[in-house]
């Protein structure tokens, strides 16, 4: 099993989200969260546009899944087409447990 990060700095997360359902990802986590990359945060107007301020960090989106190692690649696919920036992160999950019912491994996910 992979756990997959992807962080990205649009609200590109509904055009994901629906392509994983379709592909049969049980389950998203996603979180707003705020931080910054190797780009700039966009300029904001403030003082009624008579002053521009750029932010120290913007907003950004992280989706969550757990998936089995035979839907990696096609998950990277997804959110490569599906957003124009961001982060895809990927690490090894040794153990799933389902806690209402005790399954284990991919039947736990």
């Amino acid at each position: 099993m992979k756990r997959i990060e992807v962080v990205v700095p649009e609200n590109d997360v509904l055009a994901i989200d629906e392509k994983l359902k379709g592909l049969g990802v049980g389950g998203v986590t996603v979180s707003k969260v705020k931080g910054r990359g190797k780009r700039a945060a966009p300029q904001i107007h403030a003082s009624k546009g008579t002053e521009i301020f750029t932010p120290e960090f913007s907003d950004k989106y992280v989706l969550d899944v757990i998936v089995p190692d035979s839907k990696e690649e096609e998950i990277i696919r997804i959110v490569r087409a599906n957003s124009r920036f961001g982060k895809i992160f990927i690490s090894p999950v040794t153990r799933a447990v389902d806690i209402a019912t005790g399954s284990e491994g991919e039947q736990a996910i």
